[in-house]
């Protein structure tokens, strides 16, 4: 089962580019970020038309995730649990219906930005909510990912240019420390168990030059239980997807796994 995600940075923007890599890259489920779309607006004839089934959990011009899954999907739900009052559409689950079941998570993690600040505040927050509902799945000791766009640089060797995101919340010390309690639930991060090394990354600012340069930072993270982990086969980055026509500034990440 090859399980991918991709921060598409607009549906509208990425309409003929997006189909295109499914086209190429096949994989069974696609897990999107900042669809930037309310989900009657949603074009899935385009992606159901490829025989996927399309489930959103969208937000008017901003944020917003989806699934797009070739396999049935069940028990689908919407948000991430702990506060019944956040509206930002940055968490959806459903269970992939294959061989193997298995729990996939697709989330947007707030940026951050700028801090100290209340944005800062609410990625810390979201981030406590997002160990909860991790310490839950686990329990289950049940195979699950949880797969997105982190905007968590993990460690310096993640970053071209590492000391200019020093005071960033992607890379501020309180973000990596909470990112690194998460892991230490037991998650496996499955590019780094499949490749070491700098010059790794998945997203490249569209200012400055940034993709001419290979000024990256790594950002889009899969996480696997155990049971999971045990599963991994794989785990890419389709770097090349950035140079296209209309690009996102993420490109694809994904996992191959023994289902």
């Amino acid at each position: 089962m090859k399980v991918a995600t991709f921060n598409i940075n607009g549906i509208k923007a990425r309409i003929n580019a997006l189909p295109q890599w499914l086209d190429e890259a096949q994989p069974d489920v696609a897990l999107l970020q900042e669809i930037k779309s309310v989900d009657e607006a949603f074009p899935r004839e385009i992606f159901e038309d490829r025989g996927y089934q399309v489930e959103t959990h969208g937000q008017k011009s901003f944020n917003g995730v989806a699934i797009l899954s070739k396999l049935p999907l069940e028990d689908v739900t919407r948000g991430l649990p702990g506060d019944a009052e956040d509206e930002q559409a940055r968490w959806i689950e459903a269970t992939v219906m294959g061989d193997t079941a298995i729990r996939v998570c697709g989330l947007y993690l707030p940026n951050g930005n700028p801090c100290p600040g209340p944005k800062y505040d609410y990625k810390l927050s979201w981030m406590e909510r997002l160990h909860a509902r991790a310490q839950e799945l686990l329990s289950a000791e049940e195979p699950f990912l949880m797969a997105g766009d982190y905007n968590i640089i993990p460690q310096d060797e993640d970053a071209r240019s590492p000391e200019v995101w020093q005071e960033d919340a992607l890379a501020r010390p309180e973000s990596r420390a909470a990112f690194r309690r998460l892991m230490n639930l037991g998650f496996t991060e499955a590019f780094r168990a499949r490749t070491q090394g700098p010059e790794h990354y998945s997203f490249w600012d569209y200012q400055a030059g940034a993709w001419n340069r290979d000024n990256g930072i790594r950002i889009d993270h899969f996480l696997l239980s155990p049971q999971c982990a045990d599963l991994l086969l794989d785990c890419q980055i389709d770097k090349e997807i950035r140079g296209r026509e209309k690009p996102s500034d993420h490109v694809p990440v994904w996992v191959d796994l023994a289902v």
